[in-house]
């Protein structure tokens, strides 16, 4: 059978029963398996951010490098927001701080050659590359995407996987954003997705459950 989200639910469930019991709030996690491809082939490489429909399920940190307007609407947004000026003042310290309390940097365009020279190397190692905005874009629509967004990484492996919320979201939401990645992998994936992968999913410290659609 078809992966359906029903199919894809099933299988969350199954996950959240089997990895509960932990004193934190687990991730839960898709990871798709690519079967009979070379894992340097470009169709599964991935770098790239996926919107969830239904959230993340946390509040990521997010930081706005900007000047102007942007700064102000950011500050206004409620998340924390820098001048260029501010972040040339830090100290290698600080930088490193910055590097590890965010989890996206978003920077007005006209900023990005001068702050990819400062920030780059603490973000970059971390998979936080900073994140461009468009100089007359609306911060706020940019602040709401990331809110709800998740890297989709790997390196020469032939599999890839990500968040897809927490272990308190319903599984039929968890579902949805599953899906929401899946279509994501199918835009690059070209090969019949069902015959050509194995998927599972599994919360940050349980088991891997496999998602059939035989």
């Amino acid at each position: 059978m078809p992966l359906t989200k029903e199919v894809l639910a099933d299988a969350i469930r199954k996950a959240i029963e089997l990895g509960k019991g932990r004193n934190f709030k687990q991730s839960v996690e898709l990871q798709v398996v690519f079967r009979g491809v070379n894992p340097r082939d470009p169709e599964v490489k991935f770098r790239d951010n996926v919107v969830l429909p239904k959230g993340t399920g946390k509040t990521p940190k997010i930081l706005v490098i900007a000047t102007g307007d942007m700064l102000l609407k950011a500050r206004e947004a409620g998340v924390d927001a820098l001048s260029g000026d501010e972040v040339k003042s830090m100290s290698k310290r600080e930088l490193k701080k910055l590097g590890r309390k965010y989890d996206w940097v978003l920077v007005r365009a006209d900023l990005m050659a001068q702050m990819g020279r400062i920030i780059g190397p603490v973000l970059g190692p971390r998979g936080k590359a900073p994140i461009p905005v468009p100089i007359n874009a609306d911060i706020n629509v940019f602040i709401k995407r990331y809110t709800n967004s998740v890297r989709l990484r790997n390196k020469e492996q032939a599999w890839v996987g990500c968040k897809i919320g927490t272990e308190d979201m319903s599984p039929e939401d968890l579902a949805e954003n599953a899906m929401a990645v899946i279509e994501h992998i199918k835009t690059k994936f070209k090969r019949p997705f069902e015959t050509s992968t194995r998927v599972y999913v599994k919360t940050t410290m349980g088991p891997p459950v496999e998602v059939f659609t035989q």
